[in-house]
């Protein structure tokens, strides 16, 4: 049947599919992010076992992993019934590789706890093989959000992934921050990487608060402004990045700032998982909605050719679809395509604007990638560069980045 009516109706469909899915990708990401708080506190409590050669945290650690082996367990449930056939295009294909990196990854955890037992790693060696694996979650975070062609639910996403990214690197100070606790001195490349770290997680919190609803922006407010642990946590910072080179550290700082780190840390997973619960509480209203949509083209007529053809050639040459419809077709067909057209339109708009962060975002990470391997720099290397020339030049970092990625498309250089 090839009426306007069959086709708005297919329309209809197409978006509750699409929201059936987002539903389960929130889901999905929910779950994920209990993982990586779990893998973020096992790291940690890693860092102090290597740094103070096995005298400290063992039980603690112990304990941990197999918090983290549980909340793997459910991933893995989730995993068995994800319908991969609903995935298509370059989207899936990318989500599907990086839960193929994940898997690995997983796959790869009892040997690098063995190593972490055994102390056969530095601290750094650990700490990076496990923001490896948490990179690897972030990464399906992010597919998630850069799928999403809600606004609503597409901000939530990328307030949710820049959260989760805030985080992740909340969680690498805090392991770095115990390495250097713990073994009793710093040094000048380790306080780099540290100051980098705060810089880093300022940018993705910034983020967020330009995404998230009001009241859990309020709620994160309150935890770093406000927080006594975030006292103690700016207190050691000082400390920790302000001595000087091979100078001693107290040790018994350790507990206190792995403690004080891990409150906030907690703070912010309770943070995440409202933002979490948000999601999908969105999700469903809007599958709801677009269910009752649905139900709407049925109780219409379709309207002779006679009686749309004025009205339609009217709203055409205006080319608008905002204009009221005289009240003799309120209840047509030609309405509800208008209605929809414009709804559509609006949201294509506000995407654009939601994702920019994200888009940017995907810029500054390819550039810094480039840089890592044609220059042989490291991630905060990478990133120091793009930012003293983004200063030298009175440019946006992303305009740096993006100029970079340019230069490298004319000279045929590999990316990461």
């Amino acid at each position: 049947m090839d009426t306007a009516l069959h086709f708005l109706t297919a329309a209809r469909q197409c978006e509750i599919n699409e929201l059936q899915q987002l539903l389960r990708t929130s889901s999905f990401v929910r779950t994920l992010a209990e993982v990586i708080h779990a893998l973020q506190k096992e790291r940690g409590l890693s860092s102090i076992w290597l740094a103070s050669q096995g005298s400290r945290a063992a039980q603690s650690l112990q304990a941990q992993r197999i918090s983290s082996d549980q909340a793997i367990a459910t991933v893995r449930d989730m995993l068995h019934t994800l319908d991969v056939s609903s995935l298509s295009g370059g989207q899936g294909a990318r989500l599907c590789s990086d839960i193929a990196y994940v898997l690995q990854g997983i796959e790869a955890l009892p040997a690098l706890r063995q190593h972490v037992t055994q102390q056969r790693l530095s601290v750094n060696d650990s700490t990076q093989a496990y923001a490896r694996l948490i990179a690897g979650l972030l990464a399906v975070v992010f597919e998630a959000a850069d799928s999403a062609t809600y606004p609503s639910i597409s901000r939530l996403l990328v307030a949710m992934f820049h959260f989760m990214q805030g985080k992740e690197l909340a969680g690498q100070e805090r392991a770095t921050g115990a390495a250097a606790f713990s073994a009793g001195r710093s040094d000048s490349e380790r306080q780099q990487h540290w100051l980098h770290l705060i810089e880093s997680q300022e940018r993705c919190f910034q983020v967020f608060a330009e995404c998230a609803p009001a009241d859990l922006i309020l709620e994160w407010n309150q935890l770093v402004v406000m927080g006594p642990d975030q006292i103690t946590i700016e207190r050691l910072r000082r400390i920790g990045c302000t001595a000087i080179a091979s100078a001693p550290l107290p040790r018994d700082l350790s507990e206190v700032w792995f403690e004080a780190c891990t409150h906030v840390m907690d703070g912010m997973h309770q943070i995440e998982s409202k933002l979490a619960q948000t999601l999908v509480q969105e999700c469903t209203a809007h599958l709801h909605s677009a269910q009752q949509a649905l139900k709407q083209p049925a109780q219409l007529t379709q309207p002779s050719t006679e009686d749309v053809w004025p009205e339609f050639f009217a709203q055409a040459s205006r080319h608008s679809w905002d204009a009221q419809l005289t009240t003799q077709f309120k209840a047509s067909v030609l309405q509800v395509v208008q209605e929809q057209s414009q709804r559509l339109q609006t949201m294509r708009t506000e995407l654009e604007a939601v994702r920019q962060a994200l888009n940017e975002r995907k810029v500054v990470e390819r550039a810094k990638g480039m840089l890592m391997t044609q220059q042989n720099l490291s991630e905060s290397q990478a990133h120091k560069l793009l930012r003293q020339t983004a200063m030298t030049q009175n440019r946006r970092i992303v305009d740096v980045a993006q100029s970079v990625l340019s230069m490298a498309e004319l000279l045929n250089l590999r990316e990461t």
